[in-house]
């Protein structure tokens, strides 16, 4: 496992913090932006706007066209790309070494000086509309966003990251251009770097190319306050039921995510948790069941999904919400802690094979907790678990009350 020592972090007086992680076993280096803003912190008006920015910033600056900036990307075999969440937007390229300077080059020119202009937003526009269109035609993902609704009701959290198709639609430039000013800047962005690199030349190089622009602060956000639904349907003439569970969970923050973590991989993820082998396993009633967590700055959910054939959903949902009680009763088996830590550790460790995967790590940690704990600290973190700190957490996350979400051939009716 990688040291400590090698990872640095240094605050600009911009007020942009830099933070890498030197590799030098290997040529590559990835290297991107973490914007502390995502779909919940957009006006209903404006719903999509963060995701619409995704796009955008690829589509050229003031001094480079879109074309330009893929030709140069390509042309030295890199990755360019960038994802949106609920609650941050990441830019990031990954390039060979001896191209970090044009990587730095590109990046800092889309962050700081995207063109918008209108005929490429109208264009992106489009390309947004048909993958709204295309999440409507995959219930398996689907499923996940009518949960999110029913779990944070009328709150932005429980909204769609892609935005609604009249919000797209009626989304207009100089919205957009508002909500970048906004929200882009400095003190509400980390940049992460990895692979092989040096630190010093990394800040003196962002430095030099985004000047003396400071400001921004992490937008301020309400938690959920309203009761969840108990029921979402959504009714779809599909071949198979996709269904998911949900409970509310600890946010980010909470202390006990470790324990939360163990809980759910023994719950539903991986092969050998309960689920897996009680569904799938043992009843062949599911081809694909798992569970997850997620976690936000003030709220929480751990979820379970399972694909299943419609005159099966009945079943699949009594089961999963067996286990869940099982679990919340009695807790963990000492086996069952064990085999969660062992996981858990070594995912960790092959998860952190490449660079970019060490550039996701520290830039996300250091946008969403302020600090990036070193690997050997989480494995510590992970083994300090204890079958009673896991039962604790599992009686009152799984517990609490559930909220089902099925898309599929239903009526609310049938699950009432």
């Amino acid at each position: 496992m990688t040291p400590q020592s090698v990872i640095r972090s240094t605050l600009l007086p911009s007020g942009l913090r830099v933070v890498t992680e030197r590799m030098p076993d290997v040529r590559s280096v990835t290297a991107g932006f973490w914007v502390g803003t995502g779909s919940r912190d957009e006006d209903a008006s404006i719903s999509g706007a963060s995701h619409f920015l995704e796009h955008l910033l690829f589509k050229g600056t003031a001094s480079r066209s879109a074309r330009e900036i893929a030709e140069a990307v390509d042309a030295v075999g890199g990755d360019l790309n960038a994802f949106t969440t609920k609650e941050y937007t990441a830019f990031y390229v990954r390039v060979l070494s001896d191209a970090l300077e044009m990587g730095l080059d590109i990046l800092c020119d889309i962050i700081t000086a995207p063109a918008f202009r209108p005929d490429e937003v109208e264009a992106e526009r489009q390309v947004i509309l048909e993958e709204i269109l295309l999440r409507e035609d995959e219930p398996a993902d689907l499923v996940h966003e009518v949960l999110g609704d029913a779990l944070f009701p009328d709150h932005p959290l429980g909204r769609e990251v892609l935005g609604l198709e009249s919000t797209v639609k009626a989304m207009e430039v100089d919205a957009i251009r508002d909500f970048f000013a906004h929200h882009y800047r400095p003190g509400n962005m980390v940049f992460g770097a990895a692979g092989d690199l040096d630190h010093d030349q990394v800040v003196a190089g962002l430095g030099q190319r985004l000047g003396e622009a400071a400001g921004g602060r992490s937008p301020a956000r309400s938690a959920p306050s309203l009761p969840a639904r108990p029921v979402a349907v959504v009714r779809r003439q599909t071949e198979q039921a996709h269904v998911a569970v949900g409970v509310p969970a600890p946010d980010r923050h909470a202390p006990e995510r470790w324990a939360l973590s163990v809980l759910n991989h023994t719950l539903g993820g991986g092969l050998s948790s309960r689920l897996f082998q009680e569904i799938r396993e043992r009843r062949g009633l599911a081809y694909s069941v798992y569970s997850y967590r997620t976690a936000h700055d003030d709220a929480g959910a751990m979820v379970v999904y399972a694909g299943t054939g419609p005159e099966r959903a009945a079943e699949v949902v009594e089961l999963v919400g067996a286990e869940m009680d099982r679990l919340a009763q009695g807790g963990l088996t000492p086996r069952e802690l064990a085999v969660a830590r062992g996981h858990l550790r070594g995912d960790l460790a092959l998860s952190l094979e490449d660079s970019a995967a060490r550039m996701s790590r520290i830039g996300r940690s250091q946008l969403l907790h302020g600090e990036v704990l070193s690997v050997e600290e989480i494995a510590a973190r992970i083994e300090s678990v204890t079958l009673e700190q896991v039962g604790e957490v599992a009686a009152r996350v799984l517990g609490a009350p559930r909220t089902l979400a099925v898309v599929g051939p239903f009526d609310k009716s049938d699950f009432s």
